[in-house]
């Protein structure tokens, strides 16, 4: 006697997958249930960067510039959150410091990781006006994400 799970396991795969077409063919009505809106109706990103190097940063950095024109700043409830060698780039001297201010006057939260700053030995005072800090970035992640913000990966 052969076993049909493999046969449902294809079944099941298969059926999300069409699900899956079907959601992404429904277009942006169908999309706008599915965001990261708040009770405010703001949408609700994070990003992170856990590298220290400058061109993953100006991707990111511009990543998130798109997200404010295409949502409007106002409309955009944005955090990004920086970890392992990436808080380098968080010091006042980094090479991304105009960029960093320049998103803050947007409006969105920068914060570094705090177990992060210890390792690198790195005083808030070291890093650039307005960073925040939170005790753990990657629990900042997961947190933010099961508080309903996309994950947006640069």
């Amino acid at each position: 006697m052969t076993s049909r799970r493999p046969a449902r396991r294809f079944l099941a795969a298969a059926a999300l997958a069409l699900a899956a077409d079907l959601a992404c063919a429904a277009g942006p009505a169908a999309a706008a249930t599915t965001t990261a809106a708040t009770a405010d109706g703001k949408e609700r990103a994070i990003f992170a960067v856990s590298d220290d190097d400058a061109k993953k940063w100006n991707l990111t950095l511009g990543n998130i510039g798109n997200a404010l024109e295409g949502l409007g700043a106002d409309a955009a409830d944005i955090e990004l959150v920086v970890y392992g060698p990436g808080i380098a780039m968080l010091k006042k001297d980094s090479p991304v410091a105009d960029k960093l201010a320049a998103a803050q006057q947007k409006g969105v939260h920068i914060v570094a990781c705090q177990n992060s700053m210890r390792g690198y030995h790195l005083e808030q005072s070291d890093l650039a006006p307005g960073v925040g800090s939170v005790p753990s970035g990657v629990v900042e992640l997961i947190r933010r994400q099961h508080a309903g913000y996309a994950y947006v990966r640069s």
